[in-house]
């Protein structure tokens, strides 16, 4: 569910239920970025990439690299609308 929040500044007020739930998703995704992250440079550092092609299944392997080339994706364009908005804050 996608909701427009309003655009104004927190300061002084309480957060609406939408902008709790947003900063909620928000810290549980920089959690799991970060353990993804551990992951994938502790299993670099044990394996060669040889080997991780040899033992893993290579459909759900290729599943995975899907999941992630999206969600970099998503972070690509996010960052884009960021760097669009604090262009348009400087003007």
């Amino acid at each position: 569910m996608k909701t427009k929040l309003p655009a104004r500044p927190t300061d002084g007020r309480s957060l609406e239920i939408e902008e709790v739930r947003l900063v909620a998703d928000l810290r549980v995704t920089h959690s799991k970025v970060d353990e993804l992250c551990n992951l994938v440079r502790n299993l670099k550092r044990r394996h060669s990439e040889a080997n991780i092609h040899k033992y893993a299944d290579q459909t759900v392997l290729n599943e995975d690299i899907d999941r992630v080339d999206e969600i970099y994706n998503w972070f690509v364009s996010l960052k884009e609308e960021g760097r669009k908005l604090a262009l348009m804050s400087k003007k």
